[in-house]
């Protein structure tokens, strides 16, 4: 069977593949996709000249469910467990050390949010888990272990929630009774916090299953450190795609290239010129790439994402403070 038709039976179509593929063009060499899910990315690239790709994620589910035609790829297609935060090290452990590009999709996939028993979605009843990579702390161990404080700064720094405070008591409240361990249960519970929902509006547990979700995988600092990574291991010309769904993310993901991209200098009355240096990046193009009309009404989970794409230079790679890319501190983190 040929790599075409394993691509027209794709589970699904990932957010923004075609105008990445374009951006990125032309593909070749080795490219690292360190969130892999339902393989969209890595056959989009495949499919577009990449000789090889990486395929990087920390939920087993994901390498389950490309059992069944990952195979037909052969050797162009690596699969590795494990998180994008230490992707070059992924890429040096199946024997590339350096890559032509890398693409990361941020956020939770269609197929966790779809399986209740993962905890993710506020729409489905099941247990309170949300784990990635099924591992360490779950959503249940901090609705319910949590000190109430620690809950409304996750609400609040994690999901922009502004009644933070107020559905953090609820919960403390709530689980006086007993352990909350069911998405339905805390989704309930934090619906009765808010104002009934008026047509159009997203369900009002969605900040909160999204700051918990956040907390529970520590994706922001994930996230910092991926970007480091992927400035180590890109060689001169490798692009960098990066698509956010999250407001918090993108601006993580445009300082990062911005201040990557920039050579310094500057300075005001307020604070001293920074050292001339040279840039890490170039921003191919400068702004963001929304998705069209058309994608949208195709898949509606589109609507908030954003495509960043950079071009790596020659210069050397840097450290980075995530706390100046806008990465919320949520003190006592979990």
């Amino acid at each position: 069977m040929t790599d075409a038709s394993h691509q027209e039976k794709a589970p699904h179509i990932p957010v923004l593949l075609r105008p990445l593929i374009r951006a990125v063009s032309p593909v070749s060499g080795v490219w690292l996709d360190g969130t892999f899910g339902a393989g969209g990315y890595a056959r989009g690239l495949l499919e577009a000249g990449a000789d090889v790709v990486i395929g990087v994620d920390r939920d087993p589910l994901a390498f389950e469910m490309a059992e069944d035609w990952a195979g037909a790829y052969g050797d162009r297609l690596r699969l590795v467990a494990g998180n994008f935060a230490d992707l070059d090290a992924h890429a040096a452990s199946v024997g590339f050390a350096s890559l032509d590009g890398v693409t990361l999709d941020l956020g939770v996939s269609s197929m966790q949010l779809d399986m209740a028993e993962r905890g993710f979605s506020f729409l489905r009843d099941g247990p309170l888990d949300m784990r990635m990579g099924r591992e360490g702390p779950s959503a249940e161990d901090i609705v319910n272990d949590a000190p109430e404080a620690l809950i409304a700064d996750i609400l609040f720094h994690y999901g922009e929630e502004r009644a933070a405070r107020r559905i953090a008591k609820a919960i403390v409240s709530e689980r006086a009774k007993g352990r909350i361990t069911s998405t339905l249960h805390l989704a309930t519970l934090i619906e009765g916090c808010l104002p009934r929902k008026k047509p159009g509006q997203s369900h009002p547990a969605t900040r909160s299953f999204q700051a918990i979700r956040i907390a529970v995988n520590d994706e922001f600092m994930s996230l910092v450190r991926g970007l480091e990574a992927a400035e180590r291991a890109l060689k001169p010309g490798g692009k960098l795609a990066v698509v956010s769904f999250h407001s918090i993310e993108d601006r993580v993901v445009k300082r990062f290239l911005a201040e990557r991209s920039s050579r310094g200098g500057g300075g005001s009355r307020h604070a001293p010129a920074e050292a001339l240096r040279d840039p890490g990046f170039d921003l191919t193009p400068k702004k963001a790439i929304p998705p069209d009309p058309e994608e949208i009404e195709v898949n509606p989970r589109a609507r908030s994402a954003k495509l960043r794409v950079a071009t790596r230079t020659d210069a050397p790679a840097r450290g980075v403070d995530a706390a100046s890319l806008g990465v919320p501190q949520v003190e006592g983190g979990w």
